[in-house]
């Protein structure tokens, strides 16, 4: 069956020429009745120039349906390939291949099991890894994560939302993986967005064989300051197996695991937690830091105590600092289960640091790994102010010779930027700085050139004197 045409802009097809994967609403001159999700072929209108359907798109696309873009018949439309699209999405277009697409299903299989393979070269001395990135293993708005025999996942598209859909992509991965469960994580701010009916997040798929969940509780041992909590700028497709009836399972099983990461050790919840699960894309830069921490540290926006635990192994004292209390629950007893003695601060990031350093409290290593601040270009420059805070209290309480660990997962913020950042607050706090490492992302999350999107974690390792 012929794939239905979505048409589109020269602007819009420059910017594929160009390497990337998206275009956006306003570049979309034509639709031939699309349904949502639909896998679609994407030409280029030819014979007029962008200038001349901008304005006409920008009307037509201000409505809710697609079934207001009426198709422009003028010159000779170029094929340039195959794409997901979405009704719904300021991000129109999601290209898959340059070419048609005839069989999708083959295709998924084709990228799964590519993106397994990458892992299986690249990634070393873990059972946590990203299997699917989205756009960096062009299956755009999928994204599936391993914890040891786990696997999360996340729908962030309306083209895998659909059950046929779902049936290919979790019989490939349990092919793959041989996972003992598969869970879905859902964001409800995405399904919105994308105009996809609410669902819970719950485990879509379950062997038969899977072993009940670890219900063991280690108790809390962290300390709660007196700070403010603010500190953040603040049917399922089933396959072979236990099938579960999303409207009668419940939302909050426990459904463990424990994982590894460089040699340290970590127990996984799989409906608990942000996303996903834990922050993997910091794994190699948790070992890095690692290698040049020393004395006294402070892990702040610890979370699950990712960097702490790590640090804890070169380091004579460790305190992480959360504002969440479930995010330092869970870094106990992953201190508990590498028998780690470590102190754990419920506070709000911002006071403390201001407290701390005004009171001449001094560290020789610091972590600063906040929660994207920038989340739209408009925040830019908030987000800039905040990391500029946040850095110029670190580099006060440093001693000298210390170490600084400064992270970003904004992408909006550039690599070019938290330099920016860094170099100013050096010269407010009069300390001289020494770029160690200029770091980003780790292995099983591939960054592509021509998808800077795909780019946006920031990790600056740093000597303070």
């Amino acid at each position: 069956m012929r794939a239905p045409v979505v048409t589109i802009c020269r602007r819009g097809a420059d910017r594929i020429r160009a390497g990337h994967v998206w275009v956006y609403r306003s570049d979309v001159v034509a639709t031939e009745g699309v349904q949502p999700g639909a896998v679609v072929l994407v030409q280029e209108q030819g014979g007029l120039p962008a200038g001349k359907f901008a304005g006409k798109s920008a009307r037509a696309t201000r409505t809710s349906s697609d079934k207001n873009v009426r198709p422009t018949r003028t010159g000779v439309a170029r094929t340039l390939g195959t794409a997901f699209y979405s009704t719904a999405s300021e991000i129109a277009i999601r290209m898959i291949s340059p070419k048609p697409v005839t069989n999708i299903e083959q295709l998924v299989r084709e990228r799964i099991r590519a993106g397994v393979a990458y892992r299986e070269r690249f990634v070393q001395n873990t059972n946590a890894y990203r299997v699917i990135f989205s756009e960096g293993d062009f299956l755009p708005g999928l994204i599936v994560d391993k914890y040891n025999d786990i696997l999360s996942l996340q729908v962030l598209t309306q083209t895998w939302d659909p059950v046929p859909m779902r049936n290919v992509f979790l019989s490939e991965l349990q092919d793959a993986l041989n996972p003992r469960a598969i869970v879905e994580r859902v964001d409800p701010r995405v399904r919105r967005l994308e105009q996809l009916p609410e669902r819970e997040s719950g485990i879509v798929w379950q062997g038969e064989n899977s072993e009940p969940p670890n219900q063991d509780v280690i108790p809390n041992r962290f300390s709660d300051e007196d700070h403010s909590q603010s500190n953040h700028p603040a049917s399922l497709g089933m396959t072979s197996g236990e099938e579960v009836d999303p409207r009668e399972a419940p939302v909050t099983p426990k459904l463990q695991t424990e994982f590894h990461m460089n040699d340290v050790r970590f127990l996984y919840d799989a409906l608990g937690g942000q996303k996903t699960g834990a922050f993997l894309d910091q794994r190699e830069n948790y070992a890095a830091a690692e290698k040049y921490a020393r004395g006294g540290a402070l892990d702040v926006f610890t979370y699950q105590g990712g960097f702490a635990l790590h640090l804890a192994r070169s380091c004579e004292k460790v305190t992480g600092v959360d504002s969440s209390r479930p995010a330092l629950e869970a870094a106990d007893q992953n201190a508990a289960l590498n028998g780690r003695e470590i102190e754990w601060i419920e506070a709000n990031a911002f006071d403390l640091l201001r407290d701390y350093s005004d009171s001449g409290r001094k560290y020789d290593t610091i972590v600063l790994d906040p929660p994207a601040f920038a989340k739209s270009r408009q925040n830019r420059e908030t987000a800039i102010r905040g990391y500029k805070e946040l850095n110029l209290r670190a580099l006060k309480m440093l001693r000298p010779g210390g170490i600084l660990v400064t992270c970003s997962c904004s992408y909006h913020v550039s690599a070019a930027d938290l330099l920016e950042v860094l170099a100013s607050a050096a010269l407010d706090s009069h300390r001289i700085v020494r770029i160690l490492e200029n770091r980003g992302q780790s292995k099983d999350h591939p960054s592509i050139l021509g998808i800077p999107e795909t780019a946006y974690l920031k990790c600056l390792i740093s000597a303070v004197s």
